[in-house]
């Protein structure tokens, strides 16, 4: 396995949303000296979000614009961020998409749009950069599932959000047993409810109430939580970790 560059790139997809928690994981891997490559459907809010990451901490960080599903964006984003950037190392995939609809009204458009998202554009994206993991001898894929994908619901999404993010956990653990040779790490991590307008908008004080009593500690996740779990898995320090889920939702699932 060959070491880490001097200079990191990890990207990030979904992330210029500024109440998000991809939004809050760049900047905390921005913080910590890596650079930053953006992905999200709303270019110019990403190119924003990578002018302030610049401004801020210093680092190298370029937002562009794509639909991650689709294929060929998927690639095409990835592309020009590997010219714009330092040696790709990490990937998160933080693109998604919630779906309250109740299983027997779920019509074959929202299927395939939850799926489309939350799954495909994990793949698409992924597989693009793991190309450069591999060419290298070295890389982290970090995919963004949910507690829902293991209790099968109860939060805010239910059935098609459910099955997506269980395929990301799929996806991981079969990335972590193809790509380990190339000297590739791949895992999840697995948010309980988190703070963040994902859920149906703002939460008051009586939903974050009634949504940390699921669980053993006395408040929900925040963005930081979350970002602070992608940032162990794509550190060096977590090299010898593959094929986990780790779960940060206050014990809300324990298995």
């Amino acid at each position: 396995m060959n070491p880490f560059p001097e200079e990191c790139t990890a990207v990030i997809t979904g992330a210029a949303t500024r109440s998000g928690i991809g939004y809050a994981t760049a900047q905390l891997l921005a913080e910590r000296g890596w650079h930053i490559g953006i992905i999200d459907l709303d270019g110019a809010a990403a190119e924003e979000v990578a002018a302030e990451i610049r401004d801020r901490y210093g680092v190298r960080c370029a937002g562009v614009a794509a639909d991650t599903s689709d294929r060929e964006q998927a690639r095409h984003a990835v592309d020009e961020l590997e010219q714009r950037l330092p040696q790709l190392v990490a990937v998160v995939g933080f693109a998604g998409v919630s779906s309250p609809v109740p299983y027997l009204e779920v019509t074959p458009e929202e299927w395939r749009r939850v799926l489309s998202v939350n799954l495909d554009g994990v793949h698409w994206v992924t597989q693009r950069v793991a190309r450069t993991f591999v060419e290298h001898g070295v890389g982290r894929i970090v995919g963004i599932s949910s507690c829902s994908a293991q209790r099968g619901g109860g939060t805010y999404s239910k059935t098609p959000y459910s099955a997506s993010k269980a395929g990301v956990i799929g996806l991981m653990r079969s990335l972590a047993r193809e790509l380990g040779p190339y000297g590739i790490t791949a895992n999840s991590v697995s948010p309980g409810p988190v703070d963040t307008e994902f859920m149906g908008g703002r939460l008051t004080d009586e939903r974050r109430a009634a949504m940390a009593a699921d669980g053993v500690l006395p408040r929900i996740g925040t963005p930081r939580d979350i970002a602070a779990a992608v940032a162990y898995l794509i550190s060096p320090e977590a090299g010898f970790v593959t094929g986990h889920t780790l779960n940060v939702d206050g014990g809300l699932y324990m298995h």
